[in-house]
């Protein structure tokens, strides 16, 4: 018995360390700055979401898994309540974030190749955007970014969490 609370505990604290370690780089300035996502809270929620697709994506399916979206739900809990929502409403808020989070781990994960993950993250994180322009422009260096990350993040799971550098947008050469 004090085995399997030993361990539990110890899968709360790995999925701990790795939600801070998502937050930490989803909250990079260059991702509001650079790619001009939303620095609101649905922008910090849909970047989030992304790098925890991606973390998810190489656990697949592992234990660690199933505590790493535990805590990120946790932490939507308490957000939401230390911006004031009552216990009323809560319920109905989670349950509208954890379809956006799934609806957006869905879409990501079904993206067959490099530019129909752009298209994905052009959809979700400048809301409405046709896949054209800017946003797509910055779309297709996000999902670059989504590649090398998630090579770097297939060597260090469980153990560590690296990301790699963060991305850049390209400016074109005349």
């Amino acid at each position: 018995m004090l085995n399997f609370l030993r361990k539990s505990a110890t899968r709360k604290e790995e999925a701990l360390r790795l939600y801070d370690g998502i937050v930490s780089r989803a909250r990079q300035p260059v991702f509001f700055t650079e790619f001009a996502v939303a620095d609101s809270l649905d922008g910090r929620f849909d970047m989030l979401v992304f790098h925890a697709w991606m973390v998810l994506a190489e656990l697949k399916g592992a234990a660690p898994a199933q505590a790493l979206t535990d805590a990120i739900f946790t932490g939507f809990d308490e957000a939401m309540r230390e911006q004031g929502a009552g216990d009323m409403g809560i319920g109905r808020k989670l349950k509208a974030m954890a379809d956006a989070f799934y609806g957006r781990m869905t879409a990501y994960q079904a993206a067959a190749n490099q530019e129909e993950l752009a298209l994905a993250l052009a959809r979700n994180l400048w809301r409405g955007a046709d896949g054209s322009g800017d946003s797509l422009v910055a779309a297709r260096a996000l999902a670059a970014y989504a590649m090398r990350s998630r090579a770097s993040l297939k060597q260090s799971l469980p153990d560590a969490l690296d990301f790699g550098p963060l991305p850049k947008i390209a400016v074109p050469t005349i």
